[in-house]
């Protein structure tokens, strides 16, 4: 008679099955290799999450089931992780949010979001700000874990994701939020940064400007990237290309001043200026008026995310809109309903991106091309 998977999971000691007619040489590679939960679904022919139920014993799971991953278990010498432990106890009802950088004001805004949602439905936040470093990342990762928070919401600055293995190997549910997390992330929510792209773009010609600049940061930005694509999408269809693209690596005003600065000292041709946020946009601005020129007479800019900043700036900043409140809460919907969906053992199985539409703010700071 098979034992429980419970009873695996409790005693945390499972004994590998062995044979006389076992190959030495595969013995040899199985002791080699870490076994996962991945590794048990695909020796006994099921998913993850089928793993998971029998592991932890939550949901149903049919008794030829269960007997074919106890098979994969003894076979592979698993032994359950820390994190994966952990989770046969209480839900903690915390939450992690990872961020690269909460002085930056857009990821704040979207902190702020995320938290007071996140209380109203009866959690608690734990707010890591990684400094956009790896090495940050996989502390805090660690740290989550030993916190047995019930899910995350993570936004990576980069796009190795190996070390977000050890949460998907604890069954925590993931939500990527502003950007993609492929093959961590259950599901990801995110602004239509694309077509934001070619919101701006499509803006500046339809007030005459053909020769058109950039400046943004930061330059490894998923989000700043699909902008940039949606603007060269944009002006190619008109027979155009971006005269100028200076990124910084620093998302700041520091950083995307002189570059702003510049592109108007170097090419008078140009007669607008993206910023690929409304920081750099603003940057521009102080650029253009620091040389002597008008805005928008001179040179027009505009910007993306409308910011509060968006609105104070003088001339008022036009920019793309993207609803942050807005993405942080559909977030925050998405990663409950993925608890939830673990606890009941009806999970969908199906990765989900949802992009949030955008919309263009005109205000003061663009108008018809300098005759």
């Amino acid at each position: 008679m098979p034992r429980r998977a419970d009873d695996l999971v409790r005693n945390e000691m499972i004994v590998p099955h062995t044979s006389p007619r076992d190959d030495p040489t595969a013995r040899k590679k199985r002791e080699q290799v870490t076994p996962s939960i991945r590794h048990i679904a695909k020796l006994a022919g099921t998913s993850v999450s089928s793993v998971s139920r029998v592991l932890n014993n939550s949901g149903y799971a049919s008794p030829e089931l269960r007997e074919r991953v106890e098979a994969a278990i003894r076979t592979l010498n698993y032994t359950p992780s820390k994190g994966a432990r952990m989770l046969r106890g209480a839900p903690s009802r915390m939450i992690g949010l990872m961020l690269p950088s909460i002085d930056v004001p857009f990821f704040g805004i979207l902190a702020h979001a995320i938290e007071q949602e996140l209380f109203g439905r009866g959690y608690q936040t734990l707010i890591c700000s990684t400094a956009e470093n790896m090495d940050h990342e996989a502390r805090y990762i660690s740290m989550l874990l030993s916190q047995r928070v019930d899910g995350v919401i993570v936004a990576s600055a980069f796009g190795n994701t190996a070390h977000f293995e050890a949460l998907r190997e604890a069954h925590i549910p993931i939500v990527a939020i502003d950007r993609e997390l492929a093959g961590i992330a259950n599901d990801a929510v995110m602004a239509d940064h694309q077509g934001g792209g070619r919101l701006m773009a499509r803006h500046l010609i339809g007030l005459g400007h053909r020769v058109i600049g950039i400046v943004g940061a930061p330059a490894h930005s998923q989000p700043v990237q699909l902008r940039l694509q949606g603007i060269a999408m944009e002006m190619a269809e008109s027979g155009l290309a971006p005269a100028a693209v200076s990124m910084a690596e620093e998302h700041s005003f520091a950083a995307t001043y002189p570059l702003a600065r510049k592109l108007v000292a170097s090419r008078p041709e140009v007669t607008a200026i993206i910023g690929t946020t409304d920081i750099s946009a603003i940057a521009a601005i102080h650029a253009v008026q620091d040389r002597g020129f008008s805005v928008p007479r001179d040179y027009s800019v505009i910007g993306f995310d409308d910011l509060p900043e968006a609105a104070y700036v003088f001339p008022r900043l036009t920019t793309v809109a993207q609803p942050i409140r807005d993405v942080g809460a559909l977030a925050v919907r998405r990663l409950e309903a993925l608890i939830e969906g673990q606890r009941t053992g009806r999970e969908s199985g199906k990765d989900t991106v949802v992009k949030v539409p955008v919309t263009l703010i005109e205000r003061d700071s663009t108008g018809p091309v300098r005759t």
